[in-house]
């Protein structure tokens, strides 16, 4: 007997967090029809089992642990379907996190050390930017 959109969509749920977008696009890879993922997600949704909130919540706090920063994060959200509103309600909850992750990266990586010119300081900009990592947190920082 073949599972209900809803029975994958539950058990894809059971694992971790999904955004609404990630989990059609997982049922559609399933080939189950639209209206059948539509009418699944919101069921969800009305039952409380999947929430864009709660995803952003657990990931954007998963994220910032690996090290990551919030222009990234918020990338990445997009990338999952969640809304710019909610994904900034979470990230921007508590500003001075983000310093703090961003000392404890930066720590990490270079130990303390001073950088002796401008290209070693340029690249460690750069790979806190890449880490995603605003200009002005990464001055604040590294000056």
């Amino acid at each position: 007997m073949a599972a209900s959109a809803k029975q994958v969509a539950v058990r894809l749920l059971a694992r971790r967090e999904h955004s609404a977008e990630e989990i059609r696009q997982k049922l559609a890879k399933r080939e189950f029809d639209d209206k059948e993922i539509a009418t699944a997600v919101l069921e969800l949704q009305q039952g409380d089992w999947q929430s864009d909130e709660r995803f952003a919540e657990a990931y954007i706090r998963g994220r910032r642990l690996k090290g990551f920063g919030p222009v990234r994060i918020a990338s990445e959200l997009r990338e999952r379907g969640v809304d710019e509103e909610i994904a900034n309600r979470y990230l921007y909850a508590d500003a001075g996190i983000w310093l703090q992750t961003l000392e404890q990266e930066y720590q990490k990586k270079y130990h303390g050390t001073e950088f002796e010119n401008y290209q070693e300081k340029a690249k460690r900009m750069r790979f806190l930017q890449y880490r995603g990592f605003s200009i002005d947190q990464i001055n604040e920082v590294i000056n």
